[in-house]
């Protein structure tokens, strides 16, 4: 059973799948035992059979491919629901995350002697999108940041590892990937913050929108903070004989 697994949501992302598909196999001595899951989210260009070629390693490669697209939370989750390792680690399939940063934040994970560590986030610097991108994004995470406090300042960021088990018992909803560290710390469990680089895109573009973006995220933002408000405020105490 491999300790870690590398769950990776792509749609329509042929153009970059190899590429990223290589880069992380290099990784192979960098990191404890890995598998890599690919989950096709619906694409119509051939991203799942470009994930196959790219692969040179060792490791075991997994492509999931959903029928239609159910978004990047639902490819995370089901990639999650296969996974095998202990811990999962995830990142954007369009290239902008790059795959060198993941022994960054594994390694919290690893070394936490405490039990408390679930989550480690990727905050990008210097990150290469475009200015109404950048703009939009600095004001959705400021807002989401005054009202959820959850301390973090780039929720968006694909790089990201937890602790599996900790990430399946939080409630799923869809674009829940934006709010990790909030609904980890909802739970009780410790979040840790890493910066992360980040590239431009080499091909293929977005599926989303700013303004697609907003719409939902207004919703999300009033949803995550009445689970917030909800969650369970007591558990029982250690069982006595």
């Amino acid at each position: 059973m491999p300790d870690l697994s590398i769950v990776i949501p792509m749609r329509n992302e042929a153009g970059n799948a190899r590429s990223l598909l290589s880069e992380i196999a290099a990784l192979s001595g960098a990191l404890p035992d890995f598998e890599v899951i690919v989950v096709d989210d619906g694409s119509t260009d051939g991203t799942g059979e470009a994930a196959r070629s790219g692969w040179t390693a060792a490791e075991p490669l997994r492509v999931l491919r959903h029928p239609v697209s159910g978004g990047q939370s639902a490819a995370v989750h089901n990639g999650v629901l296969a996974a095998r390792g202990r811990i999962c680690a995830t990142l954007d399939g369009d290239g902008q995350n790059p795959p060198s940063e993941i022994p960054k934040l594994v390694r919290p994970l690893l070394g936490d002697k405490t039990g408390r560590v679930a989550l480690v986030a990727g905050q990008r610097v210097g990150r290469k999108d475009t200015l109404s991108r950048r703009l939009a994004s600095r004001f959705a995470n400021g807002l989401r940041s005054r009202l959820l406090k959850d301390g973090t300042r780039d929720t968006g960021c694909g790089l990201k590892a937890f602790r599996r088990e900790a990430f399946l018992a939080l409630p799923y909803f869809d674009h829940m990937h934006r709010y990790l560290p909030a609904l980890f710390k909802r739970d009780g469990w410790e979040v840790a913050l890493v910066d992360v680089s980040h590239r431009e895109r080499v091909a293929g573009r977005s599926n989303y929108s700013n303004l697609k973006r907003a719409l939902v995220g207004i919703y999300d933002l009033i949803g995550v903070a009445w689970l917030i408000r909800r969650r369970k405020k007591t558990r029982p105490e250690a069982e006595h004989d």
